[in-house]
């Protein structure tokens, strides 16, 4: 026998054992997705630019974190590590970027993607510890309190992300495994588990004076990590400490502070199964949920269960936006108040919706119910693909309803961004969009379930018969399925077929959204031919039969344009409506309706049977649009009717930035022309500027729209990019003439091209004529960060409007803000 047939049947040994153990426990057990060939003419181009562009880019761009365990690894030998500087999660993002890289291998063979993991896995068990500890930044001795590592290893476990690190090197081993049979990674990640069992529930006597730490993760995952291990390994030890990390939160340890402190932050403000609404950071929620509903599967506690079913109404009927985004709260990336769901200012982090999916993937399986099914759809068709490019290397990391093409919303861009400081979302969609062929099928010993409809064909072992499915399908796009069934022997079995909750009263379960217009179509089902009761069980029809070869199952689920309504203690979404067809959410783009998509609105509720459908088609990819229509708004405040071009929300921002739009205003007082105009409220009548970005906005200067840094990240700017070296200024005119106290600038700066100027000044306009402004005695033109740089007249003046004149610092351009003029009372 050959040495690559040798490798080759371990590897099928490996998979065959894993089928049976990756969900041991629930009721039903999905079909992995390397089990599963996908078709589709929708996924199978993601996912073959998932291995030719996401994958090479994502590890491009986590070179600085094989160059952190570098550093580890080269201190350990007794190497010099001059420059080394500290971080708290940064090879975390490589760990993830390596586990979907191992889903690729696992796909189909690739020496060279192999070799580059292999390089990896050498590095990595070069960077531990002799007794398992692997944390660069306290290795090589960089990491401080000052910078959230604490001084020493687990000192500041709610913020180091010592533990969430590994985690995610754990699932990485685990893929790495699978794949190639290589147990090198694997054996890294139960050294690090059995330490980190030591020293938190042990103790250890290099660690914490030697006493248990018997603390949770401040950022949930290795929960998760740990039942993965116990699942691949068989070992007990693992499925307790995954049990025991969820006994201890919110009992030995609960912060008492504010924003990141809070107790509510990590979910630390109640042991877990006395809990019952989502609060905190909602990553670090929906990653202990996915693992409450793996331990408590797995040990049969039901409190578990219990929690989670009470957490999950409390999202679906309070806290979700219609895209599946979860977390609308900026600062604390999470869950703010019951029905706080901002539009514009959504936060909605990818990583959130990823972990809802995950969350309620769980949830299906535990409960064999379909609408657990229907959200997880919903979040990964909406919010987690918006999250990626049609090209597959730029991303969002913040997810918004509406968005004006000039706000910075996404971590300083109006887009998506080729990466970020904090990569967690480019590396989770990495790791995430392999495994969704494994969503497609699930079974048990009597029941075959089709879960996700997708073009797509696998096998499934029923009581030693095997049954082969085919599904024919345009699904998300249509909603015309055919499945035919050929078990190697005739077969009595039930197979279940989901039927959406989008088909029904509603878009997606839960009692925030519900469709404004009355079903027009109807679902049907047949089996050769002849048509099947429609009887729905939990979200699914079951049709039961002696089965026999060539068997086909016709489902047809009509996708009419929809009209959806929210929840009236959504204020964001009063008098709202949103769009949907199918599963996708739509939006309309400024590119394709001529101007800012703000500006319409529906007096009345519109009738959508007109409404046509094309194919926009990219080098990039293609997507459905539609076409319906709307009045708008013109710029001298009169109305017209215009047609309006729908696209669906994951595909929004392939086509450069401009403004889009989910939800429509109904009344005309609540549609805005142009919504880069100055606000009523703003001190100045006019702006104007010598030069303005096409990224940026003048208006900026005077949205009143506050600033609390200034890298320009979080507020609409003004810059004068590309212009570098180029002097600037910019013309601000008031509402008529007025007394001048104070003129405040808030100066931007950023690690790029923006800097502060090497020298300001201003002018006065006093009847039509241009003066210096005589500064006051004790003042300067400063450039001081994140503040007002005020500056007072030397004697009281009146004046019109006011002139900034700026000189960049060499090979800069220079960018403001915010300008505040301060008047004396009339």
């Amino acid at each position: 026998m050959s040495p690559g047939f040798t490798k080759i049947l371990v590897i099928t040994l490996i998979h065959t054992c894993f089928i049976s153990l990756s969900f041991a426990g629930y009721p039903l057990r999905p079909v992995p997705f390397n089990a599963v060939e996908i078709n589709s003419d929708f996924w199978r181009p993601r996912l073959q630019t998932q291995r030719k562009t996401l994958v090479p880019f994502a590890f491009e761009r986590t070179q600085p974190g094989v160059e952190h365990l570098q550093a580890a690894r080269d201190f350990l030998a007794g190497e010099k590590t001059e420059g080394h500087r500290a971080h708290r999660f940064i090879d975390s993002d490589l760990y993830k970027v390596m586990e979907g890289a191992a889903y690729l291998l696992q796909l189909r063979q690739d020496p060279e993607l192999e070799s580059k993991l292999d390089e990896l896995a050498d590095l990595i068990s070069g960077a531990q510890e002799a007794d398992g500890y692997l944390y660069p930044s306290h290795t090589t001795g960089v990491g401080e309190e000052k910078n959230m590592m604490g001084n020493s290893p687990y000192t500041f476990v709610v913020h180091s992300h010592e533990l969430y690190n590994v985690g995610h090197l754990y699932e990485a081993a685990i893929a790495y495994y699978q794949a190639t049979g290589n147990k090198k990674l694997l054996n890294v990640a139960e050294k690090s588990a059995q330490h980190i069992n030591k020293v938190f529930f042990t103790g250890d006597p290099k660690y914490n004076s030697g006493k248990p730490v018997r603390q949770a993760p401040g950022h949930q995952e290795l929960e998760l990590a740990l039942v993965k291990l116990h699942r691949v390994t068989g070992k007990q030890l693992y499925l307790d400490m995954a049990k025991k990390f969820l006994e201890i939160r919110g009992v030995t340890y609960v912060p008492d502070g504010e924003g990141v402190m809070s107790p509510t932050y990590a979910q630390q403000h109640a042991p877990v199964k006395n809990q019952d609404e989502a609060v905190g950071h909602a990553v670090r929620a929906t990653y202990l949920y996915s693992a409450m509903a793996d331990v408590g599967t797995l040990t049969g506690d039901t409190e578990y269960g219990n929690a989670l079913d009470r957490i999950w109404g409390n999202i679906t009927n309070t806290r979700m936006h219609i895209t599946g985004g979860l977390g609308a709260v900026h600062g604390i990336e999470g869950f703010g108040p019951r029905y706080e769901l901002p539009n514009a200012d959504a936060f909605n982090e990818t990583c959130a919706a990823v972990g809802n999916v995950l969350f309620n993937y769980r949830m299906f399986l535990l409960h064999k119910d379909a609408r657990y099914l229907d959200v997880a759809e919903v979040a990964l068709l909406n919010n987690v693909l918006a999250a990626v490019n049609l090209e597959g290397n730029r991303f969002f990391y913040v997810n918004p309803l509406e968005a004006d093409g000039k706000y910075p919303f996404n971590h300083g861009t109006a887009g998506r961004a080729p990466w970020f400081g904090t990569a967690c979302c480019p590396s989770n969609m990495a790791r995430l969009l392999p495994q969704v062929p494994g969503m497609t099928y699930a079974h048990d010993d009597n029941d075959v379930y089709i879960t996700f409809y997708a073009e797509s064909q696998t096998e499934i072992m029923l009581d030693g018969v095997k049954v082969e499915l085919h599904q024919q399908t345009a699904y998300p796009n249509d909603g015309e399925i055919s499945v035919t069934v050929n078990p190697a022997a005739n077969k009595q079995f039930r197979l279940l077929l989901r039927i959406p909750t989008w088909t029904g009263k509603q878009f997606v379960p839960g009692e925030l959204y519900r469709y404004a217009d009355s079903e027009t179509e109807k679902i049907s089902v047949s089996v050769n031919g002849k048509p099947v009761p429609l009887e729905k069980n939990k979200g699914f029809i079951a049709i039961e039969r002696n089965w026999a070869s060539g068997d086909k199952v016709n489902l047809s689920l009509p996708m009419p344009l929809r009209i959806n309504e929210c929840h009236p203690s959504v204020k964001a979404n009063k008098n709202r409506i949103a769009f949907t067809r199918g599963p996708f959410v739509l939006c309309a783009e400024g590119v394709d309706n001529g101007g800012a998509t703000q500006r319409f609105f529906f007096p009345k509720t519109p009738s959508t049977s007109d409404a046509t459908i094309t194919t926009k088609k990219l080098e990039s990819g293609s997507f459905l649009q539609i076409k319906t229509n709307a009045e708008a708004l013109t710029a001298n405040k009169s109305t017209e009717t215009l047609p309006l071009v729908l696209t669906p929300y994951y595909a929004w921002n392939n086509r450069g930035i401009s403004s889009m739009t989910v939800w429509f205003p109904r009344k005309s007082s609540m549609a805005v022309f142009d919504p880069h105009q100055l606000p009523k409220e703003s001190p100045f009548s006019k702006v104007v500027a010598s030069h303005t970005s096409k990224d940026d906005t003048i208006t900026a200067i005077g949205d009143r729209k506050e600033p609390k840094y200034s890298s320009g990240k979080k507020v609409p700017r003004w810059t004068s990019r590309p212009q570098k070296d180029q002097a600037q200024w910019i013309e601000a005119r008031f509402h008529g003439t007025k007394n001048l106290r104070s003129v405040g600038v808030y100066w931007m700066q950023d690690q790029f091209d923006v800097k502060f100027p090497a020298e300001w000044s201003l002018e006065i306009e006093q009847d039509g004529e241009w003066k210096p402004f005589n500064l006051y005695v004790t003042d300067r033109y400063d450039t001081r960060a994140n503040q007002y740089n005020v500056v007072h007249p030397a004697a009281p003046v009146r004046c019109n409007a006011i002139r900034v004149h700026m000189t960049p610092k060499p090979g800069s351009c220079v960018g403001i803000l915010e300008i505040m003029p301060e008047f004396e009372t009339e």
